[in-house]
């Protein structure tokens, strides 16, 4: 079968098209024959060798969700999976290949009304979404700022806050097109990227997906008792310092977290997560496929990562 490799960390073009055996599953796992392979942030951060003091090297398979059918069950598997749809979590890696292996336990039905490229637009993205909000305690009538409210993740934070109450829903974004796009969807106020425009003072939760070197300055757009919660490091990791701007603000009680899925037990995941495909499948929840690439061509999908290109998420399909 055909996957996709890093062979050398940095520039999109250290992917490389390989072959492999098709797996067989070991006790626990399944193996799916994959339709559509979601294209994450994190991905490209593993691929550029920023997390290689956590263990990735080169030779890594990137990927983490899939969707398609179960083709084969190992022992200890309900074999009546097999043949069934399903979205699949495959870890930190694993996903950019034609036949995926997935633990039985990292495995989501599909609805028959949800296509496999919206599910994992929405699998791992909507999941996140919700379990972040509720880390940062959000409540209806809070005003929330998503920084990076571009990416799949940042869609659906956007929809969830405005579907569950928020009083406003701020965007940080790079034009006047996505911001429009992000409106629609449910966005109050849209601001540049530095978190600057027609906004509330201060806010009572920030997502930030972004993170990187001006993550401290977004402690500036918190309300007294606000709190940002920080979910990803698609810019990199903030300044080693960057606590001190919060505490500059001592007296408003700000506070820092930062959210893994990770902390999330799977059966709490799996119930969102079912819950989530079928508001999708009924049309309640959008997800964004930016577009449908073959699986042969990953360079070009994390180019377009790299040069700020995607507007939801990008699919592989093998």
């Amino acid at each position: 079968m055909k996957a996709i490799e890093i062979q050398a960390f940095g520039r999109p073009e250290g992917l490389a098209v390989i072959d492999l055996p098709v797996p067989v599953p070991a006790a626990g796992q399944v193996v799916i024959a994959v339709e559509a392979i979601g294209v994450g942030g994190v991905d490209a951060v593993i691929r550029r060798g920023a997390l290689a003091e956590y263990g990735f090297r080169e030779g890594h398979i990137p990927g983490s969700e899939v969707a398609g059918v179960v083709t084969a069950t190992g022992d200890g598997v309900d074999p009546t999976w097999a043949g069934r749809r399903v979205w699949a979590f495959t870890g930190t890696g694993g996903g950019y290949v034609e036949h995926a292996i997935a633990s039985a336990e990292k495995i989501v039905p599909l609805p028959a009304t949800l296509s496999a490229a919206d599910a994992v637009t929405l699998g791992s993205s909507g999941m996140v979404a919700h379990f972040a909000l509720a880390h940062a305690h959000f409540q209806p009538g809070e005003s929330v700022l998503v920084r990076g409210a571009a990416g799949s993740i940042g869609i659906m934070v956007v929809q969830l806050a405005a579907r569950d109450g928020a009083s406003a829903v701020a965007v940080t974004t790079s034009s006047a097109e996505r911001g429009d796009r992000l409106r629609k969807l449910g966005a109050t106020h849209v601001l540049d990227r530095s978190g600057e425009g027609d906004g509330p003072a201060g806010y009572d939760v920030v997502i930030d997906i972004i993170a990187g070197a001006e993550m401290p300055s977004f402690f500036d757009r918190l309300a007294p008792n606000g709190r940002l919660v920080a979910v990803g490091v698609v810019a990199g990791m903030p300044p080693a310092d960057f606590g001190t701007r919060m505490l500059a603000a001592f007296r408003k009680s700000l506070s820092f977290a930062t959210f893994s899925a990770d902390t999330v037990p799977g059966p709490e995941q799996r119930t969102v997560q079912v819950a989530q495909f079928a508001a999708a499948g009924r049309g309640e929840l959008h997800t964004v496929v930016h577009e449908l690439l073959p699986l042969e061509e990953a360079v070009v999908a994390h180019r377009k990562m790299d040069d700020g290109e995607v507007f939801g998420r990008i699919v592989l399909t093998p």
